[in-house]
């Protein structure tokens, strides 16, 4: 009996001794660290809009010469523009539509990924003069909208049709070639209906007082759809990546901090915004922000979220998004 005790202490002893051991071992392995600040250059383009509203703070504190990096921003209007700058090697990083990164993984073979989703559905309907409490309540009616052949579209033909609504048949759908010129469909007349995108519905509230925001859709999506709308996200280039990963991993730190901040504080962000040209004026912009739906996504919620969004729009129209899905090399991690 105490032989067998004896072992059973001996068999003890050595368990302890060899998981201390591996706890030792395990507490020997280097973390890996990443620097709070880099004296790294970082070239940012992004379209004016939602898109663009997350950087506000970014750029302001690369303005106040605090920023983590040596960035550079770069505001455009078009979506040529940051497609011409990734495509030279003049942007690492850019914010764009969700569409539009698939293309230009498609356009450079593959050689640009996405970082974050930084925008869900910023789509509105506008009502002036028309009880609209429910999509149901467009039956019968007509609804000006833009983005014929893109994202608005398909997105409204499939909440619509959700609804048990026909284009044509139950809502008539009047596209218009410029966001713009929703606002002169509403404000010079009694009644009308609008989808517009943001910061469009907003200014259209603004500038007619009688002219509602009543329905959001990124808010209608989200009762028809298991994933949300992801309308704008954060690309960069893979060389950049690869030279860089330390200030992408810095950026990407940065960027979901000056998000949160946004959305804590609207009233600094629409100054900011205003300053920056991004959406203006600030009371516009103050109030579009709530409705822009900015957010931060990155690793498996970004897969997730964008992978099924962008098999949407392939179901919708495979051009829209470059003519085929992405590979997986197409999500950064």
């Amino acid at each position: 009996m105490k032989k067998i005790l004896s072992l059973l202490l001996t068999l003890v002893l050595v368990l302890g001794l060899a998981a201390c051991g591996s706890a030792d071992t395990l507490s020997s392995i280097p973390t890996e660290t990443v620097p709070e600040k880099l004296d790294t250059e970082c070239n940012v383009y992004a379209l004016k809009g939602p898109t663009g509203i997350g950087m506000v703070p970014l750029m302001d504190a690369a303005d106040n010469e605090n920023a983590n990096l040596k960035y550079n921003f770069n505001l455009v209007g078009a979506n040529d523009e940051i497609v011409a700058k990734i495509a030279n090697g003049e942007a690492d990083i850019a914010a764009v539509a969700t569409n539009l990164a698939s293309t230009l993984y498609k356009k450079t073979n593959g050689k640009i990924s996405v970082l974050a989703v930084n925008t869900l559905g910023m789509l509105s309907v506008v009502s002036k003069g028309e009880e609209i409490t429910s999509i149901k309540d467009l039956k019968g009616k007509t609804v000006y909208s833009t983005g014929q052949g893109a994202n608005p579209e398909y997105i409204i033909n499939k909440i619509l049709s959700a609804n048990g609504l026909k284009i044509g048949e139950d809502v008539k759908i009047e596209f218009v070639a410029q966001p713009q010129e929703l606002v002169t469909k509403v404000v010079p007349n009694e009644k009308a209906i609008v989808i517009a995108p943001q910061p469009v519905a907003t200014a259209i509230t603004v500038k007619d007082k009688a002219a509602k925001i009543v329905i959001d859709l990124n808010d209608e999506w989200d009762k028809i759809s298991d994933t949300p709308l992801v309308m704008g996200c954060v690309i960069a280039r893979n060389e950049y990546i690869k030279q860089n990963p330390d200030a992408v991993k810095i950026f990407l730190k940065d960027y979901e901090k000056a998000i949160n901040s946004v959305n804590s504080d609207t009233k600094k962000a629409s100054e900011l915004s205003a300053k920056y040209e991004i959406i203006t004026p600030a009371p516009v912009a103050q109030k579009a922000i709530g409705y822009c739906n900015i957010v931060y996504q990155d690793g498996k919620e970004l897969k997730t979220n964008l992978s099924a969004y962008l098999k949407f729009l392939f179901d919708s129209n495979p051009t829209s998004i470059g003519g085929e899905l992405p590979a997986d090399n197409f999500y950064y991690e």
